[in-house]
């Protein structure tokens, strides 16, 4: 396949996978494996950058208007040393709650997993394994309460489970949406605050993985057009993902996202005992 049509595939899955509870990761790894693929291109850090740039660019353009007032109220707190009873001064700081698990673990165990738990049968069964999670979380937490019932202690927790999707198979989303779903958020604020989490850490991401690439990492040739494509389809793909999720958990449970996880894990070991 030619690679630019490569990228599109791959910005697709990026965008789609990385909002749904389905795992990006997992999926950046077994879909070159399940159609053949070994350009050293598409598996390149110069690549895996703008993917992760197409997503930030998804929440960006979807959550402007949060982010909108959530900057501002964040930076009013202190300067005011108060909340003054603001729901987005509140919200800000709930969300900035979140990061430093991510940072830290981020930091100390990325290149660890990105270069030792890339084998097809570990993600089909980190996916079985997330897949039991979400199941749970949706099963066992109560669902009644809004973005506004969150407390510090809650969301430090949400950013502690968040860092376990370093695992590829896991999901970001997937693990962050369970751990606000066992605190007993709608499925519909589990997921917002999933997103909203999600744009500090995208962007922390992508600051650090330029540093890979002006610290002169990447070891293939740059094509500005095949990365320009696969930003593209990433962002397109990501916003498209965002919205439908978001509608969807109004009123529906978590159950097809459960099985499709168990369905790609069930492909992949076939798929490995057959090769």
């Amino acid at each position: 396949m030619d690679t630019i049509l490569q990228a599109i595939v791959m910005g697709i899955v990026q965008g789609l996978t990385e909002f749904l509870p389905i795992s990006s990761s997992g999926h950046l790894i077994v879909v070159p494996h399940l159609a053949g693929w070994n350009d050293a291109f598409i598996s390149s850090l110069a690549f895996t950058v703008m993917l992760h740039v197409g997503t930030l660019v998804a929440l960006l353009v979807y959550f402007w208007r949060d982010w909108a007032r959530l900057v501002p109220a964040g930076l009013a707190t202190i300067r005011d040393r108060s909340f003054k009873d603001d729901p987005d001064r509140r919200l800000a700081w709930l969300i900035a709650v979140t990061m430093p698990p991510a940072v830290v673990l981020g930091v100390a165990l990325n290149d660890f997993f990105e270069e030792q738990v890339r084998q097809e049968l570990l993600v089909a069964l980190t996916l079985v394994i997330g897949a039991g999670i979400l199941w749970a979380a949706d099963r066992l937490g109560r669902r009644t309460m809004e973005l506004d019932g969150l407390g510090f202690r809650g969301a430090f927790g949400i950013g502690c489970a968040q860092a376990a999707a370093l695992v590829p198979g896991i999901s970001r989303s997937g693990i962050s949406i369970s751990a606000g779903l066992f605190l007993g958020l709608t499925r519909e604020a589990a997921a917002r605050f999933s997103f909203l989490m999600a744009t500090p850490i995208t962007l922390g991401a992508v600051i650090w993985e330029v540093r890979k690439l002006i610290t002169g990492e990447v070891d293939v040739a740059v094509d500005a057009g095949v990365l320009i494509a696969g930003l593209v389809a990433s962002a397109a793909a990501g916003f498209v993902a965002i919205a439908v999720l978001l509608r969807y958990l109004r009123n529906h449970p978590m159950t097809i996202f459960v099985v499709y996880r168990l369905v790609l894990a069930g492909i992949l070991v076939v798929h490995v005992l057959a090769s």
